[in-house]
């Protein structure tokens, strides 16, 4: 893959360059790789080595932990997709006997499920898979350590569970739906189970002294669903288009925009944090914009994929050391430094193709009691609706082609908006949720619900 690097500033390149080069020095990593995608394409890629000569490039191999479990979440909202299973429905309904039957699709991706963290000792991550062939080897006696769907609890026996769904929905092991329904059609050549070379090797680096010891690059068996695979920038660069704009050939638009929504319960410390999880993506709120993706980590390496959809920019990092540099600190401040230097160009403004007059007339100002509105036609043909102040709910509509529109987002999602007629043809007011908005405050030639004082405005005297 060639990386148009001409389409950077020099500024911007430099400033890219320096941010990897401090986290190599200063998290000691023996060597560390980094990519940046902007509209849709690579455009950077920088790598800095403790080996002369060795500089990997975007085709090396390295181990990306959990960023596996987000190709996990596509295989199973892709069985969603196809109808083999709803998110809302239980474990059990699937595979019976578990011991975590309870916890649904949806809590499972989210980590939600009440399941523990680790799978039982020894330690899953050193020790080969083989030590954990049945499905209860990894979720043990007691699978829940929590109520289920009430808090956020990262697991990956849950993401055992998801590829152990795969597996018996697909008739075929885990690895090889991966290869056929993402990698393949995705061109992720270089994303593979087992290392392919040319492929980084995994080291620990001391924390008091700068020598080095090699780590082991164990086959985690029935885990693999939850940190397996082996991949590259360049793989990961293309992964993370896909996840921003979908790909109908693996999943539409609309299904992997449903990953990047928060999904899981959040603690005081993830408000706080301005943390959040999704299904199968980390969300952080982080130097004023939202960004999504995945860290991963195994004993030699450290990984981790950031992307913020507005700007249209994404990051990919990889190390090969097991602590040192904090990769979703420099992943987001590669975003930040293109997304800051050479921000995105907007499209040109389009006047609309054409327009419902009935649609156009509820264009304008609307009062829900004294709270002032502003209703807009939009390029989808849906229609958005927010407050004039700046704060307060807001959301955008999408048609149904029966004169109503169902809300999208926050306070309105799912809820429907219609425009109320009088026998003359004439708007009377909009319905929302039972909400009336009328276009003045409490317009009385409107169904006000308590009716409308007769002695209309007045002051104190």
């Amino acid at each position: 893959m060639t990386t148009p690097q001409e389409e950077l500033l020099p500024a911007t390149r430099r400033a890219l360059l320096h941010r990897i080069a401090v986290a190599q020095t200063e998290g000691r990593a023996p060597s560390l790789v980094a990519a940046v995608v902007r509209d849709g394409r690579p455009v950077w890629h920088g790598a800095r080595t403790s080996v002369d000569g060795h500089g990997p490039d975007e085709n090396v191999q390295y181990r990306i932990g959990s960023i596996t479990k987000t190709f996990t979440a596509v295989l199973v909202l892709r069985l969603r997709d196809e109808g083999a299973l709803d998110l809302g429905d239980p474990l059990e309904k699937h595979m019976p006997g578990t011991g975590a039957g309870e916890a649904t699709i949806a809590e499972l991706l989210a980590h939600s499920g009440g399941l523990a963290a680790e799978s039982p000792a020894p330690w899953w991550e050193r020790t080969p898979g083989s030590l954990r062939p049945e499905l209860a080897d990894v979720l043990g006696r007691q699978p829940l350590l929590h109520p289920v769907g009430r808090r956020h609890h990262y697991s990956n026996p849950g993401y055992t569970v998801l590829g152990a769904l795969v597996e018996k929905l697909r008739g075929a092991s885990w690895e090889e739906v991966l290869r056929q329904e993402v990698l393949e059609p995705l061109g992720l050549d270089r994303t593979s189970r087992h290392p392919r070379a040319p492929h980084a090797g995994g080291w620990a680096v001391h924390p008091w002294a700068d020598v080095m010891l090699a780590e082991p690059a164990e086959d985690l068996g029935r885990m693999a669903p939850a940190g397996q695979l082996w991949s590259t920038t360049g793989d990961l660069a293309r992964f993370a288009v896909f996840l921003v704009k979908g790909d109908d050939r693996v999943l539409s638009h609309e299904s992997v925009r449903e990953m990047r929504g928060p999904a899981a319960p959040m603690e005081a410390a993830d408000v706080a944090d301005g943390a959040a999880y999704g299904l199968g993506l980390q969300i952080q709120h982080r130097d004023g914009r939202l960004l999504v993706g995945h860290s991963g980590s195994l004993p030699g390496f450290l990984a981790n994929l950031t992307i913020s959809v507005e700007d249209d920019v994404a990051a990919v990092v990889l190390a090969n050391c097991t602590s040192g540099p904090l990769l979703a600190g420099v992943g987001a401040d590669l975003v930040r430094v293109v997304a800051e230097a050479e921000p995105r160009i907007p499209e040109p403004w389009q006047p609309l193709s054409d327009v419902d007059a009935s649609v156009l007339e509820l264009a304008g100002q609307w009062y829900w009691g004294t709270h002032a509105f502003a209703l807009r036609l939009t390029s989808d043909q849906g229609v958005s609706l927010e407050p004039l102040s700046g704060v307060g709910r807001r959301s955008r509509f999408r048609a149904n082609g029966d004169g109503t529109w169902t809300g999208l987002e926050g306070y309105y999602a799912g809820e429907s908006l219609r425009a109320i007629r009088r026998p003359d043809g004439t708007v009377s007011h909009l319905d929302l949720g039972s909400f009336v908005f009328t276009r003045q405050p409490y317009d009385e030639g409107a169904p006000v619900p308590g009716g409308v004082d007769q002695e209309g405005w007045r002051g104190i005297g």
